[in-house]
């Protein structure tokens, strides 16, 4: 296991965390979990999240980038890559923070400047095992997790192989 990979059972949330814990970070790290209790998402929104069903991570870099700029880019494509090796599955980016698959949303990218103003923290939650009442409470109608579409998973081998893939 990747040491710059940290796991936490519970959190507020994974950026919230990654930029209050910068100094535990080499220039690339992540920290993931499967329980987020006060995410949130771009322009300020926030979710409940189905415990245990879902993976929220964030990527921390804190190494100068030459074009900071193209990070949501690469970040979508680090995820379809991901994703792509362990489910065999072809995601569509949304531009600028969404991942679709079958044309409904499957993953959410949110990138922040931390704290000290330069490094990066790249929050990024994927739907695994949602159930349909879970989106249709929040109001989601375009959400659906890797399951709903069919996919065998399993939340928390899945969540540690992707967050260490993604990292």
């Amino acid at each position: 296991m990747n040491e710059s990979v940290i796991y936490l059972p519970e959190v507020d949330s994974t950026n919230l965390w990654a930029k209050h814990n910068l100094d535990k970070f080499g220039p690339i790290g992540a920290v993931y979990t499967t329980h987020q209790t006060a995410g949130r998402g771009r322009l300020g929104r926030s979710w409940l999240d189905a415990p245990h069903k879902g993976l929220y991570y964030t990527a921390v870099i804190r190494t100068d980038l030459v074009q900071p700029a193209t990070l949501p880019l690469f970040a979508s494509l680090a995820v379809c890559d991901a994703l792509r090796e362990r489910y065999r599955i072809d995601c569509q980016i949304k531009w600028p923070n969404d991942l679709l698959l079958n044309g409904k949303k499957i993953v959410g990218i949110l990138c922040e400047v931390g704290p000290d103003g330069h490094s990066i923290v790249v929050g990024i939650g994927i739907n695994l095992a949602q159930p349909q009442e879970y989106f249709d409470a929040a109001g989601l109608p375009h959400g659906t997790s890797l399951a709903l579409q069919g996919i065998a998973v399993d939340p928390a081998a899945d969540a540690a192989a992707l967050a260490e893939s993604m990292t």
